[in-house]
């Protein structure tokens, strides 16, 4: 997604993907906190504040280490927050590890 408002547009079914209302979630959701238009923290509330999207875990997936930033995002209701390794071959490795632990891991509350 290239921004949080295009994020909030998919899960919901909305604008670009108004044809994708009603269709099943994602396993997990990964948020940067700092997205352009609508920020991660932002995308979150909204996630946490309806109740077609109360339960779908979301992950901060940010390069912020500001302890500020991991508690506003607890707060808010993350499931997790990890920072982004600066380098792409780590970072893809984060992912994929990611991948492993939401989609064949955990046990998923819906």
């Amino acid at each position: 997604m290239r921004d949080g408002q295009q994020a909030l547009d998919y899960l919901f079914g909305e604008g670009e993907f108004a044809d994708r209302a009603g269709r099943e979630l994602p396993a997990v959701v990964l948020l940067d906190i700092n997205l352009p238009r609508v920020g991660g923290l932002d995308v979150l509330a909204r996630l946490r504040a309806d109740a077609r999207t109360r339960l779908v875990p979301v992950v901060i997936l940010t390069s912020s280490d500001e302890q500020r930033d991991r508690l506003r995002s607890y707060e808010g209701g993350c499931n997790s927050f990890v920072r982004k390794p600066l380098e792409f071959s780590d970072f893809a490795q984060t992912v994929a590890q990611l991948g492993i632990y939401w989609v064949a891991t955990n046990e998923p509350a819906q």
